[in-house]
């Protein structure tokens, strides 16, 4: 079903005297060290592999009014890598990019619809950034729906809520403020990288608009690849490296780092249902 995009309404989730305190509180029951995309990490420290079943309970401050939560409709997938684009997309302006914002988010809202099943997650955006919450919710719900995605085949579903009952919680947000957020937890994201801990992924907005010079291909599919990656973290899933020449880059490997003869690619599965996997980095 073609999704009706709502008006777009913002809810200011934190406010007054106790913005600050609030923000730095939505991150506070996160279990260290997180996971990230490039982040400057010691080599020795164990990564932490959170489950949807393990993450702790959202924070109220940063979610609606309880109510029926409803699958949320989906965009048609982003092409296959390599192949080509139906629509030219309009290319972003770095400097278009803020570098901070107001480190407060407002949450997207939910679709009207049946109830259903399947993992919850919660989509933020940082305020004046130039992103549409609703926009982004849609990205991010056909990324997850994409049959070359985690929902493989039926296995996994994902279905968006607004309020409290999410394991899962994507922000997207400046670079400046994923830093500091990503930085109470040890992890140097050099205003560059996204980083995941417990229920948490904290989207950086530099990669979200305008991709990643390692990636052959369109900032739209290399949102893809952000979303997948983390919530691979989220999964459970570790990093992975390239597993040969001109094979497709895992969804799991750091390809901002480099493709290491591998071809980008931003999805964990192709066409057919295969894995494309590599071999597990350390």
């Amino acid at each position: 079903m073609a999704r009706r995009r709502r008006v777009r309404r913002r809810r200011t989730v934190f406010a007054g005297a106790v913005v600050a305190a609030v923000a730095a509180a939505a991150f506070l029951y996160v279990a260290p060290p997180w996971q990230d995309d490039g982040a400057a990490v010691a080599a020795d420290r164990e990564e932490t592999r959170a489950t949807p079943s393990s993450a702790p309970a959202s924070p109220k401050a940063s979610a609606p009014p309880e109510r029926s939560a409803s699958p949320k409709a989906s965009k048609p997938p982003a092409a296959s890598p390599g192949a080509e684009e139906s629509v030219d997309e309009e290319p972003v302006d770095p400097d278009s990019v803020p570098e901070s914002g107001s480190g407060t988010f407002t949450v997207a809202r939910q679709d009207s619809g049946a109830e259903g099943g399947g993992s919850r997650y919660r989509v933020e955006v940082e305020e004046g950034i130039g992103v549409d919450p609703e926009s982004a919710a849609e990205d991010i719900a056909g990324i997850l729906a994409d049959p070359r995605g985690w929902s493989r085949n039926g296995s996994r579903t994902f279905r968006q809520v607004d309020d409290g009952s999410a394991g899962l919680v994507i922000r997207i947000g400046t670079p400046k403020t994923t830093d500091r957020l990503c930085g109470q937890y040890g992890l140097d994201t050099r205003g560059e990288v996204n980083c995941r801990g417990g229920m948490n992924v904290m989207v950086n907005l530099a990669r979200w608009q305008l991709g990643s010079p390692t990636f052959d291909g369109p900032a739209s599919e290399y949102r893809a690849l952000i979303i997948n990656h983390e919530v691979g973290h989220w999964l459970g899933h570790g990093h992975e490296t390239c597993p040969g020449p001109g094979k497709p880059a895992p969804a799991m490997m750091q390809q901002i780092k480099g493709l290491k003869g591998c071809k980008s690619n931003a999805w964990p599965y192709d066409e057919n249902g295969r894995y494309l996997g590599g071999p597990s980095v350390p």
